[in-house]
């Protein structure tokens, strides 16, 4: 298996994980779409101890907008690049925007449907939850 790297938008933070991606889960909620400034958040759970930061661990930053949640960016462009909750400190949620491997990944969703940003319509197939996922 090929290993995924990615960096955040000024190349200060670089990072590989080897390890596949389960699938990729679009959240439409009102949190996401503030910390990412857009419609929603791509983003695809992986494991912690599979992650490892190639460069730029000193810029990383992280902003708790809720207990328990850190979201973590390059705190010289703002690119965000995971978030993890405290109580699973084995899985990360990667923002895939941040990739620069391509990929593919067959099982998506979007969650927090009832809470999109009423300027974006949701044209594809894949299901929608309004609230979390239940996987």
């Amino acid at each position: 298996m090929l290993a995924l790297q990615g960096s955040c938008l000024c190349g200060q933070v670089r990072y590989q994980y080897d390890g596949e991606l389960p699938h990729i889960s679009m959240c439409h909620c009102q949190q996401c779409q503030k910390a990412q400034g857009t419609a929603f958040v791509a983003v695809a759970p992986i494991e912690a101890d599979r992650f490892q930061l190639l460069s730029g661990a000193e810029a990383l930053r992280e902003y708790r907008a809720t207990p328990g949640k850190a979201r973590v960016f390059c705190g010289n462009c703002g690119s965000p690049l995971y978030s993890r909750k405290d109580d699973l400190p084995g899985v990360l949620r990667l923002r895939l925007g941040t990739l620069d491997t391509a990929v593919t990944v067959s099982r998506q969703f979007h969650q927090h449907v009832a809470s999109k940003a009423p300027w974006f319509e949701l044209l594809d197939d894949h299901p929608q939850y309004p609230g979390q996922a239940q996987l």
